[in-house]
């Protein structure tokens, strides 16, 4: 097997792996955020729980998302090669 073919292989790997440990931190979150909502708002108002939960889960989501984003793009922008490094 070549070293390009054993690379992307890794690769693909390594993006898996990393996807499954992400779906996991993300149950391990939904537990401890439904629990919250279930103190906050007791049994009677299960549907409110739900509704609360999913917006805060959405603005989260939306918050974490948009600043990576700029957290990316600034790194992008200090790896740029300047006329310098050219």
């Amino acid at each position: 097997m070549n070293n390009k073919l054993k690379l992307e292989i890794l690769e693909k790997l390594a993006s898996l792996v990393t996807a499954a440990f992400g779906l996991v931190a993300a149950l391990a979150w939904n537990d401890a955020i439904e629990e919250v909502i279930s103190i906050i708002l007791p049994q009677p108002s299960m549907l409110w729980g739900k509704i609360i939960y999913a917006f805060i889960v959405t603005i989260l989501v939306v918050i974490i998302t948009i600043n990576l984003g700029r957290i990316i793009n600034r790194l992008k922008e200090s790896i740029k090669p300047t006329k310098k490094d050219e």
